[in-house]
């Protein structure tokens, strides 16, 4: 009886480990890239541009770019006065936190939770911003070939070569 006893526990505590053990590209992994895309330093922020009603590119130091995505529509987002996160903790983090606006009137106070945030490249920014419209395309005309000065030609007169 003692030593099955012994037995249980052994095994309790082999499965204890493994489940504590982040597996190869497992919760390591995920740590790492939670960090780096789906949260924004909340003392980092500079500056942002709204997009639409639903999408900003918030822009942090570092020269970083940031895609955030908002769970529903914010109406008078556009038109606001600014926009304050909100924030448990000096990170911004999607799913977790949210922004608040003065909407188009000073007595619509919105709040909107924050569904993603996704780091940009410059060319990401870039997109984002001409399918937006607020962003004219760099659209690069090759121009129509004109009429080009040449050598004149020489007509032979067939006479002069008899």
């Amino acid at each position: 009886m003692f030593i099955k006893h012994i037995f249980i526990i052994v095994i309790s505590c082999l499965l204890v480990a493994c489940a504590g053990t982040p597996e190869e590209g497992g919760a390591a992994t995920d740590d790492a890239i939670s960090s780096r895309g789906d949260c924004i330093l909340e003392r980092s922020i500079r500056g942002y541009t709204v997009l639409d009603e639903q999408n900003l590119i918030v822009e942090a130091s570092g020269r970083r770019q940031y895609h955030v995505v908002l769970r529903r529509r914010a109406y008078g987002l556009q038109h606001s006065l600014g926009i304050v996160f909100d924030a448990a903790t000096s990170r911004i983090c999607a799913g977790f936190d949210s922004i608040r606006y003065e909407g188009d009137t000073t007595s619509s106070l919105g709040s909107v939770r924050i569904d993603s945030i996704r780091e940009l490249s410059e060319e990401e920014e870039e997109d984002l911003l001409i399918q937006f419209g607020k962003k004219e395309p760099e659209i690069e005309y090759t121009p129509s070939p004109g009429e080009v000065e040449g050598a004149d030609v020489e007509e032979l007169d067939e006479g002069a070569s008899e």
